[in-house]
């Protein structure tokens, strides 16, 4: 059975799947789309072309589908789409996308998004990532599935954030950052290979020997960053983790990459 609050205003046109939960003083817009399962928290906003998956749930004060902070948006008909499973807590905001951005901002399936981050317009973010607390994402920015960002990370427009990499709180990066890597500091800086988040994700011992191996070569090498890709696909022919790397480079975007590792930072026994 739905349950809805009474003092909750559910706009005619908005459609809500069944078993699903809406709090007091919530407001849910004409255009929205709320899949089975969900619990929406009191005072909440859910506005514009929003689709939530089955099971999320959405915490207070959180906005949800409001319309981009871009001075080339113009009006039109944009979206947001979140996944299935995921956590949204209090004070969260997430816009739609752009005209000229695609249309939509994405999040993926079993997203845990923590107090006040804040997704912008175009932003596309891959399954089961983390973002604590006060997280800020720029306009189009990419991240990886597994991705953790630490609190008070802020990303600049069009950062792209490779899957299992992890950035430590209150660092700043205007750079793309590696999948798998581990940044963090003021300026952020690369400190090997995120060997924790790799064990909690059952990586193996070898894998993370493999890629640590990978990241040295790719700091001890010179040239722009796509040649020095293409010397790391022929030295880890048929690595799969490794050509995640390689397949990131090789794609690009508007950032430069952040590949320097500081010496000795990575001082994990495996």
């Amino acid at each position: 059975m739905d349950r809805i609050d009474a003092s909750a205003r559910v706009a005619d046109g908005a459609r809500l799947g069944t078993e699903v939960e809406v709090g007091p003083y919530t407001v849910i817009g004409r255009e929205v789309e709320i899949g089975d399962g969900c619990r929406i928290g009191p005072h909440v906003y859910i506005s514009g072309c929003t689709r939530i998956g089955p099971r999320t749930q959405v915490f207070p004060f959180a906005s949800l589908g409001a319309p981009p902070q871009s001075v080339n948006y113009r009006g039109g008909a944009t979206r947001l789409v979140i996944g299935a499973d995921c956590i949204i807590r209090e004070h969260v905001t997430m816009h739609t996308g752009t005209e000229d951005g695609g249309m939509e901002t994405a999040v993926g399936d079993r997203c845990f998004i923590m107090v006040g981050a804040h997704v912008a317009h175009d932003c596309k973010i891959g399954d089961d990532v983390l973002l604590v607390n006060s997280v800020i994402l720029g306009g189009h920015c990419q991240i990886g599935r597994h991705a953790v960002l630490s609190g008070n990370v802020t990303l600049h427009p069009f950062v792209r954030i490779g899957a299992y990499a992890i950035l430590g709180g209150m660092s700043g990066t205007v750079q793309d950052i590696l999948p798998f890597a581990a940044i963090w500091g003021a300026p952020p800086r690369m400190r090997g290979v995120n060997a924790i988040g790799l064990r909690r994700r059952n990586f193996s011992a070898a894998s993370i020997r493999t890629l640590r191996k990978a990241f040295q070569l790719l700091n001890d090498e010179r040239g722009p960053a796509k040649e020095r890709a293409e010397r790391l696909a022929q030295a880890f022919v048929g690595d799969a983790e490794v050509m995640q790397i390689v397949e990131f480079i090789r794609q690009g975007g508007k950032r430069p990459f952040l590949l320097e590792t500081t010496p000795g930072a990575d001082e994990s026994d495996v």
